[in-house]
C-alpha cells in the first residue's frame, strides 16, 4: 500500500499490485515532484502515463488538479487504479478517465476525444528505456499538450534522457536516490526563427 501525501485525500491508503511488476514512486520522490508542481496544479488537467497503481495521478487530483487521465496497459494494474479511484469517490468522466491501453494507443484515443493536458507524468518500467523518446514524440504528434504544458519523466539515474525531443526541451533534472525527474517544456521559437 502507498499513501496520498497531501491535499483532500491526505493519508488515504492506495492499493498497489503485489510483486515486482510495478515500481511505485517513493514518497520522497513523489514529494519532490509535487513540490515542483505545487503552484501549477490547481484546476489543471493531468496525464499519468504508465500509471501503475495510479498514485501519481491521484496525488495530482488530491492537490487540486481538475481532471486526470490514467493510461496503463496491464489489466491487473488498471483494475487496481479503478478500485483506488472508486474508493476515493472520484467520478468517471467528470474527474478522470482510465484507459487500459498501451500508452501510444491511449494517447491516440485522447487525441480523438479532443483532450489537452497541462501536466504529463511518464514513468515506464526502467528497463523499457526506448519508451521515453517514443512517448515524448507521440505527445507532440497527437497534439494533446496545452501551450504551456510541462512533461515530467521519472527514470533511473543510470539513464540519460535526450535534452530535446519533438519540440520539447529538458529544462531541469532533479535527482533523488536512484531516480531522476527530467522536466520538459514546449520549446519556444525566438522571433527571428
Amino acid at each position: 500500500m502507498v499513501r496520498v501525501i497531501a491535499g483532500c485525500f491526505k493519508s488515504r491508503l492506495l492499493k498497489t499490485l503485489e510483486g515486482k511488476t510495478t515500481r511505485p514512486t517513493s514518497d520522497r520522490l513523489k514529494e519532490t515532484l509535487f513540490n515542483l508542481l505545487q503552484t501549477q496544479l490547481k484546476g489543471r488537467r493531468f496525464l499519468d502515463c504508465f500509471a501503475g497503481s495510479g498514485s501519481i495521478g491521484i496525488e495530482a487530483l488530491s492537490r487540486g488538479a481538475s481532471y486526470a487521465a490514467f493510461i496503463e496497459s496491464s489489466p491487473r494494474a488498471s483494475k487496481v487504479i479503478r478500485e483506488n479511484l472508486e474508493r476515493l469517490g472520484l467520478v468517471l468522466s467528470r474527474d478522470y478517465i482510465l484507459l487500459n491501453q498501451a500508452v501510444e494507443n491511449g494517447l491516440k484515443i485522447l487525441q480523438q476525444a479532443g483532450s489537452k493536458f497541462d501536466i504529463v507524468f511518464l514513468d515506464p518500467p526502467y528497463a523499457a528505456a526506448e519508451q521515453y523518446p517514443k512517448v515524448l514524440e507521440k505527445l507532440q504528434h497527437y497534439k494533446i499538450l496545452n501551450d504551456e504544458a510541462v512533461v515530467i519523466a521519472e527514470h533511473s539515474k543510470h539513464l540519460t534522457l535526450v535534452s530535446e525531443a519533438a519540440g520539447l526541451t529538458r529544462v531541469r533534472e532533479l535527482k533523488q536516490g536512484d531516480s531522476v525527474l527530467s522536466v520538459y517544456s514546449i520549446s519556444k521559437l525566438s522571433p527571428e526563427e
